[in-house]
């Protein structure tokens, strides 16, 4: 069982309890069907990174429709499992349906940075149900080896290096960036 400096003996038991608990401990949670799961925040060392994806988000059409890439933006996937990707991409008539809709909007397009502490096992359960859901495209970025997957589904991956394009199609057909670029230093 998870335990926070903050609560050692109070955790949330239900998903409307898990909704409402904000922890301070610095790092970030997870539901997945009564489980709670603890994660690490993305590493300030990844904000560069984290700022070139946004601005080359910043550059496609769909952004000039109102879409947004979201950090750290709670996903419900199913009534038994939100999620955190690092980021999630939202269309604007999705943005825009949720003021009025009590549904909860799945991105299309997710983004995770996965860390040598992360355990491999629960990045592919998060595949697993990413891809359940009506997530299409979802790259996995390993900072530390300079490498993206790129999943279109669970079956379908691009391992991209050097001067591979690593590309959020078909959901947003005009984002994408080499390896290269993606890792190159701030000038």
């Amino acid at each position: 069982m998870i335990q926070t400096s903050q609560n050692r003996e109070q955790l949330p038991r239900t998903l409307a309890e898990f909704l409402e608990w904000e922890p301070n401990d610095g790092y970030k949670y997870e539901w997945n069907d009564g489980e709670i799961i603890k994660t690490e925040k993305i590493k300030k060392k990844h904000l560069a990174l984290i700022r070139r994806l946004q601005q080359l988000f910043f550059h496609t059409i769909s952004f000039t429709k109102g879409a947004a890439l979201i950090m750290e933006q709670d996903v419900m996937l199913t009534g038994l499992q939100m999620r955190r990707p690092d980021l999630a991409y939202f269309s604007g008539e999705q943005i825009d349906n949720s003021l009025t809709s009590d549904e909860e909007p799945i991105p299309a397009f997710l983004i995770e940075i996965v860390s040598p502490s992360d355990d491999a096992e629960k990045v592919e359960e998060k595949l697993v149900e990413y891809f359940k859901s009506t997530v299409q495209v979802v790259w996995h970025i390993y900072p530390e080896n300079q490498v993206v997957y790129v999943y279109t589904s669970r079956k379908s991956v691009k391992i991209c290096t050097d001067d591979d394009i690593c590309s959020a199609s078909p959901v947003l057909p005009d984002f994408e960036i080499t390896t290269n670029e993606l890792f190159a230093l701030p000038s």
